[in-house]
């Protein structure tokens, strides 16, 4: 289904390191509006980071991921010469069925789908396990490269379905990316 796009928030969602953090802080000053991540709003709102989170098990994860989402939507007022809100949701929130489904009857919000190659995604991901000395948690298992092209390629098609506009990522800067948007809007 493709809204009208006068959207009051705009959710930037795909594969992680799609750039969905990079491209919400340059997109949002480009609309006169304001940034969120959701990553960052969980663990505001727990005090854990979600990826200690996700380790003490995936559905704590997910419930603090859906009530961090719906305390959003909430503060989120759809109030006309309100600004709007670029929100970064985090890569695997296309497996959080309640959340999605709140997205999806959200008032006036846009979903925009940041589509990666899993090649690229991996890549990424590697680089930033190699700086920091681990890779994220739901990659721990005995052959991480295929579980994250298997699941990179499901989720894709899961969000393909649900996105109002699907955005190729590839190759383009954060910046590149915003203007694509603004000029979609």
């Amino acid at each position: 289904m493709k809204k009208k796009l006068s959207p009051r928030m705009i959710f930037l969602v795909g594969p992680k390191h799609s750039g969905k953090t990079s491209t919400g802080r340059v997109l949002a000053p480009y609309l006169s509006g304001e940034f969120a991540d959701l990553d960052v709003l969980i663990e505001e709102r727990t005090g854990t980071s979600p990826r200690e989170l996700y380790k003490k098990g995936i559905q704590v994860f997910r419930d603090a991921e859906f009530r961090t989402l719906e305390s959003l939507l909430a503060a989120s007022g759809t109030e006309e010469g309100a600004s709007v809100r670029v929100i970064a949701a985090g890569g695997g929130i296309i497996d959080n069925l309640p959340a999605m489904e709140r997205l999806a009857q959200a008032d006036r919000s846009l979903l925009i789908y940041l589509e990666l190659s899993p090649e690229t995604a991996w890549e990424r991901i590697r680089f930033t396990a190699e700086q920091t000395g681990e890779l994220p948690p739901f990659l721990d298992t005995e052959n991480p490269r295929e579980t994250h092209r298997v699941l990179h390629e499901r989720r894709a098609l899961v969000y393909r379905k649900a996105a109002d506009r699907i955005i190729s990522v590839e190759g383009k800067t954060p910046e590149m990316i915003a203007r694509e948007i603004k000029n979609l809007l």
